[in-house]
């Protein structure tokens, strides 16, 4: 058995514990969290410090379900523990500390892994297998819309952009791009378009990139989780990622089983293990380059108008 500990017991972590609970390989060692409401509903030692919870030993692997700006700090101590972690995407609310843990775990000869819990959806896994061995793919749509406010339950800090590393395109967005290279393969950035609220946070974007296009969504009225491929002989397939799963949530609890199941395989193959976290963050860091890139040459195109403006009227 693989003794877990987990971190974080926000909005997620209740889809781990089920999954752990139901597996045949891991047994719930401790978890941790700030909270010690959170914590005096565990049968399992808690702690409030992740630190005290790996000093404590008795653990194989930990689970990392904290808030996105701590998923670096936490891992890395995780990593330098020796121990095998599975962190929720993003690794890291930057690309340095996401390419730091990706080095560390190398060095450390154990995996990181990190949670892209869609690519275990039913309804996806039978459009790959639908198409396998069929005409080439000539494009890919991958929709993540949803209202926010309603899937944070009480962990706020997804509305600061600060602590969730941005809005739609850091959180979201991760999922959206592994399910584009589940399909293609490749993962490259032409353009995107950001659309921000009063307080600065991306709550819609588009993502282009090569044969495939993202759409993500935090004010959508309702949800949307779906993909689209469209094959070179021109015939569309969908697959709806919450079909059959009418619950709230409901489709994250078979999710969440393939995801333990595929970290388990982590777990054994040590440091040579790969995953795409480093690549979507790269492409997220990118996404937001580019704006901030653009912004600048808007804001120095108003400028020039402005000056030709002056002087014109002087």
């Amino acid at each position: 058995m693989i003794r877990v500990g987990v971190v974080g017991l926000g909005v997620i972590s209740r889809f781990y514990l089920s999954a752990v609970e139901r597996s045949p390989s891991f047994d719930l060692a401790a978890v941790c969290d700030l909270d010690p409401a959170e914590l005096a509903e565990s049968t399992v030692p808690g702690y409030r410090d992740h630190r005290e919870m790996l000093a404590a030993g008795g653990l194989d692997a930990v689970i990392v379900t904290a808030p996105n700006d701590v998923h670096a700090t936490v891992c890395r101590d995780v990593l330098d523990a020796g121990l095998p972690v599975c962190v929720e995407k993003p690794i890291a609310t930057s690309l340095l500390d996401g390419e730091d843990l990706v080095e560390r775990a190398a060095r450390r000869d154990v995996a990181l892994f990190t949670a892209f819990h869609r690519r275990y959806n039913g309804n996806v896994r039978a459009l790959r297998e639908k198409i396998a061995g069929g005409p080439p793919i000539d494009s890919v749509t991958v929709r993540y819309l949803e209202r926010i406010e309603e899937h944070v339950g009480g962990d706020r800090w997804y509305l600061d952009a600060a602590r969730c590393g941005g809005g739609c395109v850091a959180d979201n967005g991760p999922n959206a791009l592994d399910l584009v290279q589940l399909f293609l393969g490749t993962l490259t950035l032409r353009d995107v378009r950001i659309s921000r609220d009063a307080d600065g946070i991306d709550r819609q974007a588009t993502l282009l990139l090569d044969g495939a296009v993202v759409e993500l969504d935090w004010s959508f009225p309702g949800e949307v989780k779906d993909v689209e491929v469209r094959l070179a002989d021109g015939t569309i397939l969908h697959a709806d990622l919450l079909d059959g799963y009418p619950e709230f949530k409901g489709s994250l609890w078979h999710e969440y089983d393939g995801l333990l199941r595929e970290f388990e395989d982590a777990v054994r193959e040590g440091g040579s293990w790969r995953d795409n976290g480093l690549t979507a963050l790269s492409i997220v860091d990118d996404c937001y380059r580019r704006e901030n890139d653009a912004g600048r040459r808007a804001e120095a195109g108003d400028h020039r108008h402005g000056g030709e403006g002056a002087g014109a009227s002087a």
